[in-house]
């Protein structure tokens, strides 16, 4: 588990020390920033739509029973901003596109394309690595903008039209401008920006340590997956312990 762990932050450092080389790489980086954030959309808005439509329906009965309605707005948007948005978007993304990278560099080491790279002199990190966790860096924060307010939308569609709830779409709002704070979104982006670079560069190291064929690149993608999902998870309380008192 060290080795491993070792083994990720070292790619991680080379491919920070390679970053000055993103403009060189733009064209790359653009086919997969497409291919994370605007293939992903449509799915991220589904997801996040009827999580916050959930999030309506179960706790909205139980807050109007105690004559807390007016406070769903406010439970739905920080729920989602700080922690639902961020922590989902990151297992999509893991589960679509990280295991995508593992599958795509564990092909290219199965078939001697990442030693072809290294005989020509090109480094496998810049010419690999980096568009892949650039993108990935700059999408997954995007999609959990989106993701928040699909889900906010969710969360007062629930909320006006069920009849066990019946709270008006402009005091679900209301309640919600009063309550989430610019602070509370930048929580959640700042815990997607490092889940992120997590999917990224656990994915990209599981595909280039690839030994064997076909079997060989399913292990990875399993690992790439397994392991990004727990390194999520583990952030997040990590993320959300130091955050805690900035947030009174």
């Amino acid at each position: 588990m060290f080795r491993e762990l070792g083994q990720i932050l070292m790619l991680l450092g080379a491919t920070l020390n390679a970053l000055p080389q993103t403009f060189r790489r733009r064209r790359a980086v653009a086919e997969q920033l497409f291919e994370i954030g605007n293939a992903s959309l449509f799915m991220a808005c589904m997801l996040s739509f009827f999580i916050g439509g959930v999030l309506s329906l179960q706790a909205g009965s139980v807050l109007v029973e105690r004559g807390l309605g007016s406070q769903l707005g406010g439970l739905v948007g920080l729920s989602m901003c700080k922690e639902l948005a961020p922590v989902m978007m990151a297992i999509l993304i893991a589960g679509r596109i990280g295991s995508a990278m593992a599958a795509e560099l564990g092909s290219m080491c199965a078939y001697q394309e990442v030693d072809a790279l290294r005989t020509l002199n090109i480094n496998p990190v810049n010419y690999l690595v980096l568009p892949r966790f650039v993108a990935i860096t700059l999408a997954l924060p995007c999609l959990v903008v989106f993701s928040n307010l699909v889900g906010w939308l969710g969360g007062a569609f629930v909320a006006s039209y069920n009849q066990d709830i019946g709270i008006e779409t402009s005091t679900f709002l209301g309640n919600l401008r009063e309550t989430v704070r610019t602070q509370d979104v930048l929580h959640g982006l700042l815990k997607s920006l490092l889940f992120a670079v997590v999917i990224g560069i656990v994915s990209c190291r599981q595909g280039l340590a690839t030994i064997g064929g076909p079997r060989g690149v399913g292990r990875s993608v399993t690992k790439a997956v397994v392991n990004s999902i727990i390194l999520i998870l583990i952030l997040d309380y990590v993320i959300t312990r130091i955050l805690l008192p900035f947030d009174k």
